[in-house]
C-alpha cells in the first residue's frame, strides 16, 4: 500500500511537471542547446581541418614533382628527407601539428607515392573533450601516365616592341617566359618524349624552312589574291619587297622564303591534311619576314635557341596562328608530328597581344574573329586544351570564348605578367602528369 502511494506521488509530479509553464522552456532550451553547440563546433572545425587538407594536397603535390626528378638516384632516407623539407615549407599552416610524410618509390613502376598526416587544433569541440582532428592525404606521381603535347603559339607582331610602366617590352618578356615554360616542361617530363613542344610565332603569316618545304606538292603557288584587302605588295600587308623579282610576295619555289597566309576557306580554321587532287587543301605561298616554325620536339636546347630567334613585325591574324599551332599537334602533313597515344593530352597555349587586324581577306577585325572563333571550336571539339593569354589590351570576348575553360583565360595589364602566367600554366600542365 506504501509502495503503491509513492507510485501515485510520483506520477502526479511527473504530470505537473509536463504541464508546469514557470521554467520549463528555459531548461529544455538549455538542454537542447548541448547538442546544437556540438553540432555547430564540429562544423567549423571539419571546416577549418578541410582546408588545412586541402594546402596539405597542394604541398603534397608539389613535393612529389619536386622530388620526381632526383628518386631514381636517391636512397629512401635521402627522399623523405628531401620531401618533407619541401613538404613544411609548402605546408605552412599554425593550426597542423605533428606533421608527417612517408615516401615510397616504386622503380619498376616508374611511380613515387608520398603521404602526408598531420593533427588538426580544435576549438568548440574542445568543449567535448576532442581536442584534435587527424587529417592526411596522398599523391602518385607515374611517370609517363599522360604524355603532353603542347604547341605555343606566340604573337611576333610588331606591336610586341612596346614597353610597360617597368620598360619591359612585351617581346623580351615573352622571350623570358618561354624560356622558362620549356624548363617547366622538361622537368616534368620522365621518359624522353613524354613531353613535347612546338613553337609557332605568327603575326598575319606563319613561316616554314623553305629548303626543307619548297618541293612539297601541296604549296600554292598561284595565289596572286589580295592580302588584308590591300593587296601582298610591302606596307600593311606585311610582305617584303613588293612584287620585284629579288623578293616578290608571289614568289616561285626559287624566291619564296618560306611564308604561308591562310588556307582556302573552311580549310584556315581546320587541320586537315593536304590533298594533292585538292588544290582548296593547299597552303598559299607568300613571302614575309620572322621567325620559322619549329615542331613538336624534345630538344630543349634547340627550343630555346628558336624563342631567341623570335622579332617582332607585321599585323595580327591569331586564326593562322591557332590553325598551325593545331597543325603542329597533328600526324601528317605540312608538320609530321609522331602518332599519337592514347594516353596523350593536346594543349595550344596562344599569347597575343592585341585584336585581330588583318588576315587573307580582310582588315575586318568581326570578320577575322569569326575565323578565330571556328578554329578554336574545332581545335576543343577534337579534344585540344586552348589557353589564351592577351597582353595589355583590356579584354578580348574571342579570346574569352576560345579558352577552354573560364580560368584557361588571361588577360594581363604588364608585360612583366607573361613571366608569372607561363609558370602557372607549366604548372598546371605538370599537374596532369599527377594521379591522385
Amino acid at each position: 500500500m506504501a509502495d503503491q502511494r509513492l507510485f501515485q506521488k510520483l506520477r502526479a509530479a511527473i504530470g505537473n511537471f509536463a504541464t508546469a509553464r514557470g521554467g520549463n522552456v528555459t531548461l529544455i532550451f538549455g538542454i537542447a542547446l548541448i547538442p546544437v553547440v556540438g553540432l555547430v563546433g564540429a562544423a567549423l572545425d571539419y571546416s577549418r581541418a578541410n582546408s588545412d587538407r586541402t594546402q596539405m594536397q597542394a604541398a603534397l603535390d608539389a613535393a612529389g614533382l619536386m622530388l620526381s626528378k632526383e628518386a631514381p638516384n636517391l636512397s629512401v632516407a635521402q627522399m623523405t628527407q628531401k620531401a618533407t623539407n619541401y613538404f613544411n615549407a609548402e605546408f605552412t599552416r599554425p593550426d597542423a601539428l605533428n606533421k608527417q610524410i612517408t615516401v615510397t618509390y616504386n622503380a619498376a613502376a616508374s611511380s613515387l607515392t608520398l603521404t602526408g598526416t598531420a593533427n588538426v587544433d580544435t576549438t568548440l569541440m574542445r568543449l567535448f573533450g576532442k581536442t584534435t582532428m587527424p587529417i592526411s592525404t596522398t599523391t602518385t606521381i607515374t611517370w609517363g601516365l599522360t604524355k603532353l603535347r603542347v604547341a605555343l603559339v606566340l604573337d611576333n607582331t610588331g606591336s610586341m616592341t612596346q614597353t610597360d610602366a617597368t620598360g619591359t617590352s612585351k617581346i623580351s618578356a615573352l622571350k623570358t617566359a618561354s624560356h622558362q615554360f620549356l624548363t617547366t616542361m622538361q622537368n616534368a617530363g620522365g621518359n624522353p618524349g613524354d613531353i613535347q613542344v612546338a613553337i609557332i610565332p605568327f603575326n598575319m603569316f606563319v613561316k616554314v624552312d623553305p629548303t626543307l618545304y619548297k618541293t612539297k606538292p601541296w604549296i600554292d603557288w598561284s595565289f596572286t589574291g589580295t592580302v588584308g584587302g590591300s593587296g601582298d605588295d610591302g606596307g600593311s600587308s606585311g610582305c617584303d619587297g613588293g612584287d620585284d623579282d629579288s623578293n616578290p610576295c608571289h614568289p616561285t619555289p626559287s624566291t619564296w622564303n618560306g611564308c604561308f597566309t591562310d588556307r582556302t576557306q573552311p580549310y584556315d580554321v581546320q587541320n586537315t591534311t593536304p590533298v594533292v587532287g585538292n588544290p582548296a587543301t593547299w597552303f598559299p605561298a607568300v613571302n614575309c619576314s620572322m621567325a620559322t616554325i619549329m615542331p613538336l620536339s624534345y630538344n630543349w636546347t634547340a627550343l630555346s635557341a628558336k624563342v631567341d630567334q623570335m622579332n617582332a613585325a607585321g599585323t595580327t591574324n591569331q586564326t593562322i596562328g591557332l590553325a598551325w599551332g593545331w597543325q603542329a599537334l597533328t600526324a601528317g602533313d605540312p608538320l609530321n608530328a609522331p602518332t599519337m597515344t592514347p594516353d596523350t593530352q593536346q594543349v595550344v597555349i596562344l599569347l597575343t597581344d592585341g585584336l585581330n587586324t588583318q588576315n587573307r581577306w580582310t582588315t575586318n577585325q568581326s570578320a577575322i574573329d569569326l575565323r578565330t572563333q571556328a578554329a578554336c571550336t574545332n581545335m576543343k571539339n577534337a579534344g585540344v586544351l586552348v589557353y589564351t593569354v592577351l597582353v595589355m589590351s583590356g579584354d578580348s570576348s574571342i579570346l574569352q570564348q576560345c579558352a577552354s575553360k573560364p580560368s584557361m583565360y588571361f588577360a594581363l595589364n604588364s608585360a612583366g605578367q607573361i613571366v608569372t602566367t607561363f609558370n602557372q600554366i607549366g604548372t598546371s600542365l605538370a599537374h596532369l602528369r599527377i594521379a591522385r
